[in-house]
């Protein structure tokens, strides 16, 4: 009998939506059309409806059609968006209270709950150590074969191009590329400290998605602090920015094939700088912010020489990585379905750092995510050596507490002399570091007039070189 009532109250409900919502929608559209309606006219009776605004733009909606529209009403909003946008692969994005932005369907982000609870799926099917290293074991192999790095290419038989080298204030600093395959070249910039004896740690440092990328000034303020201290420095272009936009369109780092050429990337940094006579291959690490702290857990995760980790702004179990140089190779079906901080739990027992923040993906990390990666270190009794730094009141950016954890970090876990970076008061002082303009870190000129004349040109070369060696 209540079904009853509530299957009439739900026609009477349809019936009065139909009637509110698209006057003339019985006489103009029938079955036959699907009750199609244009994507534009759904949103606007929806604002009416439910007197909220949704900022979206022509391109969004144009040639876009609502099937059975008024049937995808329901009594509250959350639902009937997820009915009208789903199916095209549509969601908004609440700015305000009453004030929602459309967006394409976001595979990358899940709830916090849905990545909380695949996070506890994982962990519970890791009761020990002896099941994690089995799980490790398998997941390995096929994150290479995911990246299509399954078994590696070649190294091309070239020697490094190095140029423009500067003596500064305790470090100097050089420009390099590297040929990572025939005609593909990852450049970046080399900072050494100007006096050192013996054997150095190595510190790569990819950078993120951030305007000016790594010529901004905190880039280069990080990576002259961390040679300063008495570490190498490395820090390089992401695929298809910077100098890599000499050899493609800024519109191919967001093609899968970017996280796989990345990868490789910083697979060949590793070799050269491994090889260093001055490289001490027991001490090295990698630190980057955003999408190169994706980066940074990615290749903790498939390198074993990296032996010290600090992801920025980048971790969370629901946060899977915006950009395809993150997450747009199958990586994360790997092991019948994986999440970047199982990946990042790889890195055990090496020291890492996980800098989280309070306004984007990584605010709510220290409420569960930490506690599954002190799990995973306390297999191996080193529970000390996975460390967060939360700061709730900042943002998303790589600014001076980030740096400051950073640099406390390595200074630790590599036996480093800090003193010589802080001031009488013990804070860190780094104005001693010259903030170059970008051209100054260039490899191939100010215009690009040195790239090399064996240089691909185009994402087409690209993919015709990978398909050389499948």
């Amino acid at each position: 009998m209540r079904r009853g009532i509530k299957l009439f109250l739900t026609a009477m409900l349809m019936q009065t939506t139909f009637a509110a919502l698209f006057p003339d929608y019985t006489f103009a559209q029938n079955s036959d059309t699907e009750y199609a309606e244009p994507l534009a006219n759904v949103l606007r009776q929806i604002e009416a409806h439910f007197k909220v605004k949704i900022k979206f733009t022509e391109e969004q909606v144009e040639g876009r059609y609502v099937k059975y529209a008024a049937w995808r009403f329901r009594e509250t909003l959350a639902e009937t968006f997820t009915n009208v946008l789903s199916p095209l692969d549509l969601k908004v994005n609440q700015e305000k209270e009453t004030v929602y932005k459309l967006k394409p369907y976001e595979y990358f982000r899940w709830n916090v709950a849905d990545g909380w609870a695949k996070l506890d799926k994982l962990a519970s099917a890791v009761p020990d150590k002896t099941s994690w290293e089995q799980r490790k074991k398998l997941l390995r192999p096929q994150l290479f074969r995911a990246l299509q790095l399954s078994p590696l290419p070649p190294k091309p038989n070239s020697k490094p191009i190095i140029t423009n080298h500067r003596v500064m204030d305790g470090y100097t600093i050089e420009n390099i590329a590297l040929e990572i395959l025939p005609g593909l070249y990852i450049n970046g910039s080399l900072y050494r400290p100007q006096k050192f004896r013996g054997k150095i740690p190595v510190v790569l440092s990819p950078d993120g998605h951030w305007a000016e990328q790594r010529y901004r000034a905190d880039c280069q303020i990080r990576c002259a602090m961390i040679a300063k201290m008495g570490a190498i420095a490395f820090s390089y272009d992401l695929f298809a920015w910077g100098e890599s936009l000499l050899q493609f369109k800024e519109e191919d780092h967001r093609k899968s094939l970017a996280q796989t050429v990345q990868t490789l990337g910083a697979i060949r940094i590793l070799d050269y700088l491994l090889a260093l006579p001055e490289a001490d291959t027991a001490r090295v690490g990698i630190s980057g912010g955003s999408g190169g702290g994706s980066h940074t857990v990615l290749m903790a995760a498939l390198d074993e020489r990296i032996r010290l980790s600090a992801p920025v702004v980048a971790l969370s179990s629901y946060f899977y990585g915006g950009c395809p140089c993150e997450s747009g190779m199958p990586v994360y079906s790997c092991g019948k379905g994986t999440n970047p901080v199982e990946l990042a739990a790889m890195a055990a027992p090496a020291p890492q750092l996980v800098v989280s923040d309070g306004s984007d993906w990584t605010a709510q990390f220290p409420e569960h995510d930490f506690a599954y990666l002190q799990k995973i270190y306390g297999f191996y009794g080193a529970v000390p050596r996975i460390r967060n730094v939360h700061l709730p009141k900042e943002g998303h950016d790589f600014g001076f507490s980030k740096r400051k954890a950073l640099y406390d970090f390595i200074i630790q876990e590599f036996k480093l002399n800090g003193a010589k970076l802080k001031d009488d008061e013990g804070k860190y002082d780094e104005s001693s570091v010259k903030v170059e303009a970008a051209a100054e870190l260039y490899v191939f000129g100010k215009k690009g007039e040195h790239l090399p004349a064996n240089a691909i040109k185009g994402f087409d070369q690209l993919e015709k070189l990978f398909t050389v060696y499948k």
